[in-house]
């Protein structure tokens, strides 16, 4: 291959990634080459060849009236690349040692879901013998709190840092109904918190999962993408002798979470949700 072919490629594939990632930035599911064209500074005759060059392999689709969307092609590619966690051993050290540096709170690592929409998954716990009913709520209101990124310090922690064509789909959502008396109904103060969050480098939660529970939470992040999140709820009556030293502890520990991904200490393999939630 000569040099030109060589250079022309790269191009052509700039181009082409150039386009996937203009799906990401633009709101809505279904876009026009010219909308596409617009963002990607490219002209529509170009942004017309990959979208149809992509339908055949699956990563676009076309929709009625010209729109096209990210196809299965896209899908599995960002399905491969999720394909990672932590060795679960050292995780579930990591997060024991957190319970134990923030007398005895309850310690989450939650992630992105790969599937279902902008929600997240619990992906280990350290909580001892709890069962999670001194939280006082069921179990069908634990599943439905635990996934929303816009209720308590776990989710407006990866929030904080999504793109925010995702953050406006997510406070498009209302918070869930059994959600506690703290969590976040005006959307305007919830914008605020994610401000706070990206510059404070954590979020703070009070009564937001449920009625006299408080926490901490701070983002986990892979490649320099935010992932997940590592959290700890105490009761309200018995917060932690040292808030600012809980802070710091769950700031660590999130560090560490951050740090295993960044040097490639993870498994490749699908994340499977471990414990209640």
């Amino acid at each position: 291959m000569t040099r030109s072919a060589a250079q022309g490629g790269s191009v052509h594939a700039a181009r082409v990634f150039r386009v996937q990632r203009a799906f990401t930035e633009l709101g809505g599911p279904a876009h026009g080459p010219g909308e596409l064209a617009e963002t990607t500074g490219l002209d529509d005759s170009t942004v017309h060849r990959i979208l149809q060059s992509g339908v055949h392999d699956g990563t676009f689709v076309r929709e009625s009236r010209g729109l096209y969307r990210l196809g299965s092609g896209a899908a599995r590619l960002g399905l491969k690349a999720l394909m990672h966690e932590p060795n679960a051993a050292v995780a579930h050290a990591a997060l024991e040692e957190l319970r134990e540096e923030t007398d005895g709170g309850l310690v989450f690592l939650f992630v992105l879901a790969p599937f279902g929409g902008a929600r997240k998954q619990c992906l280990d716990m350290a909580v001892g013998d709890s069962d999670l009913t001194e939280l006082g709520i069921g179990h069908r209101a634990l599943l439905s709190i635990s996934q929303s990124l816009r209720t308590g310090a776990c989710g407006r922690a990866i929030l904080a840092h999504l793109p925010e064509v995702i953050q406006d789909q997510v406070l498009a959502e209302p918070p869930p109904g059994e959600a506690g008396p703290g969590a976040y109904r005006d959307d305007g103060e919830l914008r605020t918190s994610l401000q706070d969050i990206r510059q404070s480098g954590y979020a703070v939660e009070s009564e937001e999962w449920a009625r006299g529970w408080n926490g901490w939470a701070a983002p986990v992040s892979w490649d320099g993408l935010v992932m997940g999140s590592v959290l700890v709820l105490r009761p309200e009556g018995a917060g932690p002798r040292r808030p600012a030293a809980c802070v710091q502890a769950v700031m660590g520990a999130a560090a560490r979470f951050t740090q295993a991904s960044d040097s490639g200490a993870w498994s490749s393999r699908v994340p499977a949700a471990r414990g209640h939630l």
